[in-house]
């Protein structure tokens, strides 16, 4: 069965959609079998990842129950992708039905035994769309821009998963907090670090070691419809976002292997 794994956060500009991505085909690289969920009306994980969201079959019409979810998975470069478009934006409105919550949950367990791991991207905001991810998934990782901003509702996310907790999925982890566009250069930078890290504490979540250093290829990669590690492999961003799929491994508690997968010794 796949690990799942969302990520979220309910500021916008944190690098939750270059994350996913970087997910995604940092994993299929690896020989994994990848599917990426779009929950973000914006779609900007399936184009990220090269499809064209404007004529596909998509995730909305699988909450909507027009199609089983199978018809939604499209071929990317070395993943699967179910896309999102704008329909997905009326969701709060349309999605009515009881146990609204659970529909993407239901809807997985056709596919989640096909793969190995299974990514999905949230909207910057707490709506049905995100308790459908949070309701389905093992584990949460937040990305958070080194800026004093992003430090805001971090606690009230953490409210938010003990409620999911108690009600819909007891199993939920929150993996840890990745920091992205940082710059170890900067007082900013290093005042946002000391207080991620005191939020982190008390909120009983863990950074991660890895921090994304800001970098022109990361914004760029998506217009090209490719990840940052065939975009740029050499770049700064590319050779964090390896360290940062490294320490995920680790914590989810997968073995080292190779692209055929035989098993490897962690160094």
């Amino acid at each position: 069965m796949a690990v799942k794994i969302v990520l979220t956060n309910q500021k916008g500009g944190v690098g939750k959609t270059t994350t996913a991505a970087a997910l995604a085909a940092g994993f299929a690289k690896k020989g994994k079998k990848v599917l990426a969920i779009d929950l973000d009306p914006q779609g900007n994980l399936g184009f990220s990842l090269g499809l064209d969201i404007e004529d596909s079959t998509t995730i909305y019409d699988v909450l909507k129950d027009h199609v089983p979810i199978t018809d939604a998975v499209h071929e990317s470069d070395g993943c699967d992708v179910i896309p999102s478009n704008i329909l997905l934006s009326e969701a709060e409105i349309e999605f009515q039905t009881q146990n609204r919550e659970m529909l993407l949950k239901d809807s997985l367990r056709a596919v989640e035994d096909k793969y190995d791991i299974i990514i999905m991207d949230t909207p910057p905001s707490l709506n049905i769309l995100t308790l459908n991810a949070y309701a389905a998934s093992d584990y949460l990782i937040i990305p958070m821009a080194a800026e004093i901003l992003s430090l805001v509702g971090l606690i009230q996310l953490q409210e938010t998963v003990a409620a999911v907790r108690s009600s819909v999925n007891p199993h939920l982890e929150v993996l840890g907090i990745l920091l992205t566009k940082y710059n170890r250069r900067t007082r900013l930078a290093a005042d946002v670090l000391e207080m991620a890290e005191t939020v982190a504490e008390q909120t009983d979540t863990a950074l991660f070691d890895a921090k994304i250093r800001a970098g022109v290829a990361a914004a760029e990669a998506p217009a090209h419809g490719t990840d940052i590690f065939s975009y740029a492999p050499r770049s700064n961003p590319a050779k964090d976002y390896e360290m940062f799929l490294e320490e995920v491994r680790r914590r989810i508690g997968w073995k080292n292997q190779d692209k055929e997968g035989r098993q490897q010794d962690d160094e």
